[in-house]
């Protein structure tokens, strides 16, 4: 005899949950009611049917407690289900369960592996990248007769802005691959737009937030208006490095002379170690020809990892590392940068000016006189490849990168530190004439001495 009030869906919210497709994506402008669409949703979904396992994931845990998990509380009576802070899980007393998990860097994906859900909400799609779009469908599964559901909302703008659009709103789709477990489907993705105007509750319980909103909205700078207030996803790609083309900038494996001048560039944290190996031709050209991304590593560990990486035969030059790693560490009063050192591994202090360095790498991204780009990337160096075309420029200061989320920058930190550091192209040096010694025969004196002073000499 208890009565959940979900309250009452206008068409938009309507549409969302009678979507029957795989994956179906909600959003469009702001003030569609997203949130709110998720919370009945997966109220209901969990009292439909029993014993099913949803969950909720946003990037931080401050935005699902203040967007999901207090509001959910209030709504579901106690009577039918109850909340537990601790695995930050909502138990309904039919066996149903709603799993409220964020997902913000490697150690929290492996959290995830292994878990089976029913239906999945990820909330703000957009802050995500493709890469933990998929992790998390790797987790839409188990051996039960519950529609399997993963359900997105989305606004333009953000990390994901690129596959989201690419997927719901351009609706270009890989169909081609010689693995046909790599296609998508088309009919497997669905969009439906909604913006403020669809918000009828909004509107009715509060008519002056609602206006002071769409006036919020309204003066906006002119690219987020169009993206926020109308749902333009093309004005708000966002990426900070537009000059990245994977048709131009990434490459197969070439053989690497032996005689080009090789650097390697690396950022370092507990959390990730991005480690890059650059080869410079004598035309200048830059070629990232190996990627080494491990977390978890001590700074001896580090070391070590980066010299197994390094084959006995490469002469690499110096390593450029961030300025921070001079910094003395509270426990040992050593610095990382000595810690390397003990462990055999040379290193030389980069600049961290974030801005001139993001502006560097833009440079290096230009063509040569030649027409072909100053740095390519092996594409075996997956990693660096992938966060440098979706990392985003700052909502703050637009002439830097952001830094948030944290980490997709240690890959484009490391490329960063080469490119505002000096290098040299490698130098071509001409073969000496060969003499046939029954045509040049030497004096005693001139073996001895060098023979006759001559302007070769000045350079020595």
């Amino acid at each position: 005899n208890i009565t959940v009030d979900l309250g009452t869906l206008y068409p938009k919210q309507k549409e969302f949950f009678e979507s029957k497709t795989l994956f179906t994506a909600y959003g469009g402008a702001r003030g569609g009611g997203k949130s709110h669409a998720i919370r009945v949703l997966s109220v209901f979904g969990a009292l439909k049917h029993e014993g099913i396992k949803i969950l909720i994931v946003r990037r931080s845990y401050p935005e699902l407690q203040q967007n999901h998990i207090e509001p959910l509380i209030k709504m579901v009576p106690q009577q039918i289900a109850s909340y537990n802070g601790t695995v930050h899980c909502m138990y309904f007393a039919n066996g149903s369960t709603i799993k409220f998990g964020y997902l913000s860097g490697l150690d929290s994906e492996q959290a995830y592996q292994g878990q089976e859900y029913d239906w999945i909400f990820l909330d703000e799609a957009t802050t995500f990248t493709e890469r933990e779009f998929r992790l998390l469908g790797g987790c839409l599964r188990g051996v039960n007769d519950f529609p399997k559901r993963f359900y997105l909302t989305c606004n333009p703008g953000g990390i994901g802005h690129a596959w989201v659009k690419r997927l719901f709103i351009d609706r270009k789709f890989k169909t081609d691959s010689d693995n046909p477990e790599e296609n998508e489907n088309p009919k497997d993705y669905k969009f439906i737009f909604a913006s403020i105007e669809d918000n009828i509750a909004f509107k009715e319980a509060d008519p002056v937030g609602y206006a002071n909103y769409l006036k919020n909205l309204s003066q906006l700078p002119e690219n987020i208006r169009k993206g926020h207030r109308y749902g333009d996803w093309n004005s708000l790609s966002g990426v900070y490095f537009p000059e990245f083309s994977e048709a131009r900038h990434v490459i197969k494996p070439i053989d690497i002379p032996k005689s080009w001048n090789r650097y390697r560039a690396l950022d370092y944290g507990l959390d990730m170690l991005a480690c890059y190996w650059i080869a410079v031709d004598p035309d200048g050209r830059n070629y990232v020809y190996r990627e080494l991304c491990k977390p978890n590593l001590t700074a001896s560990d580090a070391a070590k990892e980066i010299l197994n990486y390094t084959m006995p035969d490469e002469n690499i030059i110096t390593t450029f590392v961030p300025p921070d790693m001079w910094n003395r560490q509270k426990d040992t009063g050593k610095t990382i940068a000595e810690v390397f050192l003990e462990n055999g591994l040379g290193i030389t202090k980069a600049d961290n000016n974030l801005f001139q360095g993001g502006m560097q790498i833009k440079e290096f991204l230009k063509d040569m006189p030649d027409g072909r780009p100053a740095i390519v990337f092996f594409d075996t160096c997956k990693q660096v490849i992938e966060h440098i075309s979706i990392i985003q420029a700052d909502e703050k200061d637009p002439n830097k990168y952001a830094k948030i989320p944290h980490d997709i920058t240690h890959t484009c930190d490391g490329i960063r530190y080469y490119c505002i550091s000096r290098t040299l192209p490698t130098e071509v040096y001409e073969e000496q004439e060969l003499y046939d010694d029954d045509e040049y025969e030497e004096d005693y004196e001139s073996y001895m001495t060098g023979g006759e002073v001559t302007s070769s000499y000045m350079g020595f």
